[in-house]
């Protein structure tokens, strides 16, 4: 019997995806022929008023109220079940959707509240959507490859388990990019997913097919991966808050992708949301189900914020800032300059912060680790996968895989050699931090250090699509396992943007970052401006503490979004 062309492979998968949105009832209104680049509102008008209402509020308040019985979860979850369809036709990015065992699932969580009066766990309820590479018992599970479309997950994968016991549905699932090493989300199996806000532009990736969603409103919470930027690049692009966690603290057993059991740079599981309330509610509740009894590999620390970490023994709320302008290598773009300025000013003004600036120590040098062992097999395992079905090499993989200078199979003792560079580099890096502490208490304790960088998600807003090429303001904190949390600020206004700069470039990316933006800054109009908070390991609740008194005391985002 012959091998079936990826083609086909490739049409057997979108019918697969079309059928599963056609079960959805009510059935999902056509969407316009002539779309307009931003696509954001066009839900708005298709779907009900109570479907919108439902899928425009934040997870916090939904939880909020399935768990005291106002709203019923089969309403809910029909409601993002119908707008996840709709952004599916606005931007292609979901792989399927799950209806029939979505509603089973919301039928018997309603049940089980009419009959005891309580909600079943903390999610009860919510519907959450999930990156297609997470393994759920019996569907598909090709990570983006032709070649895997016949795999099918064995199990739930434990993050799924933590989260269905605490009462969630699962109901939709996302697209990724070929290889899942893109900063894009386009692959040969649905093809090329884009931005809700500008569809010129890219979602980012590689947990793209998330961020449009939940960008779309499809989805409130939702999970992704990332080992390079896939949560906070999607997160960024698409105005939404996202969280890259220190590694082994969330469960990650389960997924599909190539080197899998590597450990010399360890991908990650995190949340996806509208919401900073909402990526907390999930980081907690994966983290209080203590999934380390399960998963060995993973820390048994708690979810500690129950206390501050930035409140003194006065009182007094305190908060040291370190901004960090550009990373040695690439300037961003001026309306990623005009934010970072804008609320760096904001934070000086208020009581109790100190706003400094970080000068970034060898970002280049950490590029070079960290792309050389991404790939310790010289890519091997991507380059057969992809090349058994004859499926094309996708542009941002032929980037990152064959125009790559670092990728190289490694002998046992390089192997070694460059894991001793990772350690070492980390280590320094921790002291450039120690460096910010203003003295020492009376115990010989570091006291007055920097609590986290505020800088860039990456070197400007939506890259054009098959150009996000430059890694290095997400993949930084993945080579020292620092928590990154990104969140939303503004939109790009072509007509205030600051002036960009003229000097001379910091070198060759340097220019060519600059030329997309010199080339014709109206294409980035509209898109999501969006920053990065980063603490050092181990510090994700504290990250997310110093985002929440940011955002109260600035008033952030400086927009609405969606």
């Amino acid at each position: 019997m012959s091998k079936p062309l990826w083609q086909d492979i490739a049409t057997e998968a979108q019918d697969l995806r079309d059928a599963s949105i056609s079960r959805v009832k009510p059935a999902i209104p056509a969407v316009p022929k002539d779309l307009p680049l931003n696509r954001t509102d066009i839900p708005k008008y298709l779907l009900t008023t109570d479907e919108v209402v439902i899928t425009q509020t934040k997870p916090e308040d939904l939880v909020s109220s399935l768990a005291s019985g106002k709203l019923t979860s089969t309403a809910v979850t029909t409601a993002f079940l119908r707008r996840a369809g709709l952004a599916q036709s606005l931007t292609n990015c979901v792989t399927e959707l799950l209806p029939e065992q979505a509603l089973a699932r919301a039928k018997f969580l309603d049940e089980y509240h009419s009959k005891h009066g309580k909600p079943i766990g903390a999610l009860h309820g919510l519907p959450i959507s999930v990156k297609e590479h997470i393994g759920m018992e019996g569907l598909g599970l090709n990570a983006g490859f032709i070649s895997w479309w016949d795999h099918r997950g064995e199990d739930d994968a434990h993050i799924l388990k933590i989260l269905w016991a605490a009462g969630c549905v699962f109901y939709a699932r996302t697209t990724e990019p070929q290889t899942l090493m893109h900063l894009e989300t386009s692959n040969n199996l649905y093809g090329v997913t884009v931005n809700p806000y500008n569809s010129g532009l890219t979602p980012g990736g590689s947990s793209g097919g998330e961020g449009a969603l939940i960008a779309m409103r499809g989805s409130c919470l939702g999970l992704g991966t990332d080992i390079g930027g896939s949560i906070r690049s999607p997160a960024a692009n698409c105005g939404l808050y996202g969280l890259r966690p220190s590694s082994y603290r969330i469960p990650v057993e389960g997924w599909a992708a190539t080197m899998m059991g590597q450990e010399q740079v360890v991908a990650v599981c995190g949340p996806l949301s509208t919401s900073l309330a909402g990526v907390r509610l999930c980081m907690k509740t994966v983290i209080d189900a203590k999934p380390w009894l399960n998963e060995p590999s993973l820390v048994p620390i708690p979810w500690r914020d129950q206390e501050s970490r930035l409140t003194k023994a006065s009182g007094e709320k305190t908060l040291k800032v370190g901004v960090m302008r550009h990373d040695g290598v690439v300037r961003p773009h001026p309306p990623i300059v005009s934010a970072l300025n804008d609320i760096a000013e904001k934070l000086s003004a208020v009581e109790g912060v100190e706003v400094v600036d970080w000068q970034p120590y060898k970002h280049d040098e950490a590029w070079e680790i960290v792309s050389t062992l991404y790939f310790c097999d010289g890519a091997q395992e991507e380059i057969k996968v992809i090349e058994s079905s004859g499926e094309p090499w996708r542009p941002l993989s032929e980037f990152i895989i064959k125009e790559n200078p670092n990728v190289k199979k490694l002998s046992i003792e390089e192997l070694w050699h460059w894991t001793s560079r990772r350690e070492a580099y980390r280590s320094t890096y921790a002291k450039k931090w120690n460096e910010t502490a203003t003295g020492r208490n009376a115990h010989g304790e570091l006291e007055g250090m920097m609590d986290v960088i505020l800088c860039p998600v990456g070197p400007g807003a939506a890259p054009p699509l098959d150009h996000a090429k430059y890694w290095s303001y997400t993949s930084q904190w993945n080579i020292l396992d620092y928590p990154a949390l990104v969140f939303p600020v503004t939109k790009v206004d072509v007509t205030g943007s600051v002036t960009p700069h003229t000097g001379e470039f910091l070198g060759d990316k340097d220019k060519e970052n600059h030329q997309l933006w010199s080339s014709g800054p109206e294409k980035y109009q509209g898109a999501p401006v969006s920053l990065q908070l980063v603490g050092r390991r181990y510090e994700d609740e504290k990250v997310l503490e110093a985002m929440s008194f940011i955002e109260e005391t600035i008033g952030l985002p400086f927009t609405e979004f969606a």
